[in-house]
């Protein structure tokens, strides 16, 4: 794998995400607890043995720096590395990325500087774990122009995916950029007999999707980019290259989410609670990297907790935790209720008393908190009660907001004592 080069793509604004991306690039946002989106991709890569590795930015990244740079550092006898290519003005180019395509395109140069067979173009911003170097075998051994990761989806999904129809050897024919024509879902499903023959652990009526993922033969990639107004590989590259060029699926058949929206994220977060998670942070075989921070153990004194996580340097007393996540130095003072939520933790504990106009950062005494999610270096009050207690879908208020019903307190917001959502 070391003639492969990988290109990570940092994604847009975010804006389903927000406020979770109100000051922080979505590929930065914490998820299980103490990783970052990031750290899912730049893993997969590396257990592939692909260690030369850029990752594709340009909005509100100063966090998403500053995690790669602390945590990413290769030794002086590898000629690996993982390093940020911003958005920049140039010679050729003023503007910003204005897609996952015009992206590549405006920093190709630099991917090809070290003549690669392959380029590996991950997304920044979804939950999986992939056999990256099967996927580049097979597309080797079928001499393929491209590769693209695909997997079984319901037809519920099918509306904000890209889906595509294969033959028996595994060539894609068809490949429809989030269709909504109920006609068109229907006649890219899945029958039986496809099924059998492509060895499909699905239904029929399902539907094979795109993940995001894609091999490409770097002439190829040049071909299709340069001199090109394309800003999109789902929507406009992918299917203009059907016929000129042989493009394959590879099927995955593991566990796979993009985390796209607030309850998407919520969602994802709660299924690792579960016993045996379709995501295994604990597979032995396949760790996932992040920053080491070298924090103590979590301190829990009299608290009660089922089918959740706790993360180092927090600190629970006297609480009630059922399928939830508390995050890195979080504190989770007495009577503290917590059901179905995420604590995303505290960049560091409070040094000594908190001023008197302030309140104490973490959760205070006798809070609720049920199907939410709270940023980190958050400060909730005594009392709190965060449930939506009104039912809505959506909401915005100064120092909190609802998506998707479940509330949602941004990074660093105040609630005081008594507040209920």
């Amino acid at each position: 794998m070391n003639s492969v080069v990988t290109a990570i793509l940092g994604g847009g604004r975010g804006e389903r995400l927000w406020p979770l991306t109100r000051s922080r690039a979505k590929p930065a946002v914490p998820v299980a607890g103490k990783f970052r989106l990031i750290d899912i991709p730049i893993s997969n890569s590396l257990r592939a043995g692909i260690d030369r590795i850029f990752v594709l930015t340009q909005f509100n990244s100063a966090s998403l720096h500053r995690h790669i740079a602390q945590t990413y550092r290769f030794d002086t006898f590898s000629k690996g590395f993982v390093n940020i290519l911003a958005a920049e003005q140039s010679l050729e180019s003023r503007d910003w990325y204005q897609g996952t395509a015009d992206a590549v395109r405006k920093t190709l140069r630099r991917l090809l500087d070290g003549q690669p067979e392959e380029i590996l173009i991950l997304s920044g911003d979804q939950l999986y774990k992939m056999d990256l170097e099967r996927c580049i075998e097979t597309h080797r051994e079928r001499d393929a122009d491209i590769t693209i990761a695909v997997k079984p989806v319901s037809s519920a999904e099918a509306k904000s995916l890209g889906i595509l129809r294969m033959d028996g050897s595994g060539r894609l024919v068809e490949f429809v950029e989030k269709p909504q024509d109920e006609d068109v879902i229907d006649g890219l499903a899945l029958d039986q007999h496809t099924i059998d023959v492509l060895g499909l652990e699905a239904s029929p009526g399902s539907l094979l999707a795109s993940m995001g993922i894609y091999v490409f033969r770097p002439r190829v990639l040049e071909q299709l980019l340069v001199g090109t107004t394309t800003t999109d590989f789902g929507k406009e590259v992918i299917p203009s290259s059907l016929k000129r060029h042989a493009v394959y699926g590879f099927l995955h058949h593991g566990y796979w989410r993009d985390i796209g929206t607030i309850k998407g994220f919520h969602d994802a977060n709660l299924e690792l609670t579960h016993p045996l998670p379709a995501f295994d942070l604990y597979d032995p075989d396949f760790p996932i990297y992040t920053h080491p921070r070298f924090l103590p153990g979590c301190k829990i004194s009299s608290c009660s907790i089922t089918n959740s996580i706790v993360c180092g340097g927090s600190i629970l007393s006297g609480s009630r935790v059922t399928n939830s996540i508390v995050g890195i130095r979080m504190v989770v003072r007495e009577g503290c209720v917590l059901e179905e939520a995420v604590l995303l933790g505290a960049t560091g504990l409070e040094r000594g008393a908190a001023e008197p106009a302030r309140t104490p950062m973490g959760l205070g005494r006798n809070c609720l908190v049920r199907r939410a999610i709270i940023d980190l270096d958050a400060r909730i009050g005594d009392d709190v009660r965060l449930v939506n207690e009104s039912g809505r879908q959506h909401a915005d208020a100064d120092n909190y907001c609802i998506r998707d019903g479940i509330v949602v307190v941004p990074r660093g917001a105040e609630i005081p004592s008594g507040t209920i959502v």
